[in-house]
């Protein structure tokens, strides 16, 4: 309530600003008789003392880095809150800006004089070039400045005629003070009425044209393809790195065996056969190496060099250009039997694609204009085909969303669409249990949990729930779509608000899962592991298992014979005996050390802090392999999921923390 009489306050003193500068005083001694008879709170205008407060900070700003001659943090503040048109246009403001770079540049040099830090000053010299190059150019035609040009060629300026001026102790407080009252007109805020300026600035975005839009989406589309570049350039510095560590060690061994036949020791075939094996393994597969005689001459120099052949490109065809306002306008327009052939053609470019450039082009294709109308305001556009009363239409458009899904850039530009979520959830509860529409619905959904923001989208959507109903009735899904399910609640028990929601209703949930252990596809186990560990953590939940002896039914099912599954178990059992924490009545006072902070401040011991710097020096290892899963996973392509049951070409995919920021 108090955000409300806020906001109220705050608006009705914009409405008042706005009136006082339109010289409305009749108006306002009514607008003020009539809130106070109300009992209205008005806000006084802030906008102009925000805007006032902040230009005194970036004058401030300003001033300080020019006495301090700190050039980069100058120019950034310059570039940023000088307006282009002043800086463009107004002959002082250049001059100014000119004499500015000048004063930066001889900054070391009156500093210290005589013993000034070279290197910072071929520093300075070299950003003052740039500047007469650029900026400054139009400059040179003056002859006020056209000595200056001459100062980066000039080995010592301090000594020399034309620069006396410079270097006199009152050329600084005078430039100074030019600057100090350009500032003070340059930076003079506007007193624009903030109601008039959002109003402004609302028409200017409303009416963004159509070109603008586009070129935006484009340069998104840019970026995206960058990262990708960028990320398979890193992909590739990182094995040439590690050829060429292990190719120095190889190189070294060779070296000293050499050295050794020089000074006639022998080299057993069986050694050579172990260094070329080691030389070959990154490029071969272990069972080629292995099975390869290196002892017999020419062997290893014949691979060695057919290895760097340069290899002829293979030419990929690239597939012909569509309309796609076209088709976007017969895909929502036209009859179901035509709808249908054009979204099974759009599913079969993606998915039947060759992969690498040309599949990605197809996806660029689509994305770029906008298949799926992620921009659109329309009632009716491509995605809401998936409502379709025409089965065979809704299970086409399920199959496109799934081949999107299916590729990292195509969940990217899924989570843009903001309706979409909504769409999928309502096909996964309306759709009939054996439909393939509704089969590839989950799929989607799944491979889009991969990302942060549709988690918590799916969560708030009551998912969960709906996974844990489903799941119950396990003998009655099909192979893929009970893999599927697990693997997404899987996914969504991750999060802290899936786990918060798994807690209300624990008994249900342990039930559903444990009896899930028992299923005759042990495809799922590794996800409903991974949820049992996840959602355990939390101490109601840890209780009610304990109640319900899920302790007892994991090591009935740690009997068979599956040692990785066995210690999953193990893991979850410790955890499930596990009190850390859930009695501390000892509560640390403010500003008072504590836990950690206070074994590291007054009793840090030599081998502690040793071990502490030694774990700084090494990478972060991945959890282990035995261990029950603790982040977002899409299960593996499998006979049950292929063809266009699902997109064939989706591999098992496990992200980073990092990777789910995107």
């Amino acid at each position: 309530m108090g955000d409300i009489l806020a906001t109220e306050a705050d608006l009705l003193g914009m409405i008042k600003e706005y009136l006082k500068f339109e010289d409305f005083e009749e108006t306002v001694h009514s607008f003020d008789k009539e809130c106070k008879k109300k009992g209205k709170l008005v806000s006084k205008p802030q906008g102009s003392t925000l805007r006032d407060s902040k230009t005194r900070v970036i004058q401030k700003d300003l001033l300080s880095s020019f006495d301090d001659g700190d050039h980069k943090v100058f120019f950034e503040l310059w570039t940023d809150n000088i307006p282009s048109e002043v800086k463009d246009t107004d002959t002082e403001a250049q001059s100014l800006e000119s004499y500015l770079h000048i004063h930066f540049t001889i900054f070391p040099l009156r500093r210290h004089p005589g013993r000034h830090d070279r290197a910072e000053f071929e520093e300075r010299i070299s950003h003052f070039k740039q500047y007469l190059e650029t900026r400054g150019a139009a400059l040179s035609q003056t002859t006020k400045f056209l000595p200056y040009y001459a100062l980066p060629f000039v080995p010592n300026p301090t000594i020399h005629p034309s620069f006396k001026d410079l270097f006199q102790d009152s050329w600084i407080p005078q430039l100074r003070e030019k600057l100090e009252q350009f500032l003070s007109v340059a930076l003079k805020p506007s007193n624009t009425p903030r109601l008039l300026h959002l109003y402004v600035s609302f028409i200017e975005t409303s009416n963004a044209s159509p070109h603008k839009v586009e070129v935006i989406q484009q340069l998104q589309l840019q970026l995206v393809e960058s990262d990708r570049r960028i990320a398979s350039f890193v992909r590739k510095f990182s094995k040439m790195k590690a050829d060429y560590q292990s190719l120095i060690g190889i190189t070294a061994e060779l070296v000293d065996s050499l050295e050794a036949t020089v000074s006639g020791k022998m080299i057993s075939p069986e050694y050579l056969q172990s260094v070329f094996v080691r030389l070959f393994s990154s490029q071969m597969r272990q069972s080629v190496v292995q099975s390869t005689d290196f002892t017999r001459p020419g062997t290893a120099s014949s691979m060695l060099r057919a290895s760097i052949a340069p290899q002829r490109p293979k030419d990929v065809p690239m597939l012909p250009s569509l309309d796609y306002e076209k088709l976007k306008k017969d895909l929502v327009e036209g009859p179901d039997r035509l709808r249908s052939l054009l979204l099974q053609a759009l599913c079969w470019r993606l998915t039947r694609s060759l992969p690498g450039e040309q599949r990605d082009t197809v996806l660029q294709a689509y994305i770029s204009n906008d298949l799926l109308e992620r921009y659109s305001t329309k009632q009716k556009t491509v995605l809401h085909l998936i409502r379709s009363k025409n089965e065979i239409v809704r299970q086409y458009v399920a199959r496109l969303i799934n081949a999107f899904a299916s590729l990292a850039e195509g969940r990217v530009y899924l989570s843009q669409i903001p309706i979409l979520l909504k769409l999928l959830t309502e096909a996964l509860r309306t759709e009939e249990k054996d439909s393939l529409a509704r089969e590839n619905v989950l799929v989607a959904l799944q491979k889009l949990s991969l990302r942060r923001s549709q988690q918590t989208a799916m969560i708030a959507d009551d998912l969960i729930g709906w996974l844990v109903d489903e799941l119950q009735d396990s003998d009655c899904l099909s192979d893929c779509t009970l893999q599927y399910s697990a693997a997404l609640f899987m996914n969504l028990c991750l999060r802290t608000k899936g786990k918060g929601m798994c807690a209300e209703n624990a008994k249900h949930v342990l039930k559903v899962l444990t009896d899930l252990l028992g299923h005759e596809n042990h495809e799922i186990r590794p996800y409903v592991n991974g949820a049992l560990y996840s959602i355990l953590c939390i101490p109601s939940v840890r209780q009610e298992a304990k109640e319900m002896s899920v302790e007892e039914i994991l090591r009935c099912y740690s009997k068979e014979e599956n040692p990785d599954l066995n210690r999953q178990f193990e893991f979850i059992i410790k955890l499930l005996n596990s009190d850390l924490d859930t009695e501390d009545l000892l509560q640390p006072q403010p500003r008072e050390l504590s836990g950690e902070s206070l074994l590291t401040t007054e009793y840090l011991g030599i081998m502690t802090n040793m071990a502490k710097a030694k774990r700084k020096s090494t990478p972060l290892t991945q959890p282990s392999a035995d261990e029950p899963l603790q982040r977002p996973v899409t299960p593996s392509s499998n006979r049950h999921c292929e063809s266009d049951r699902a997109v064939p070409f989706v591999q098992p995919q496990v992200y980073t923390a990092l990777q789910l920021a995107q």
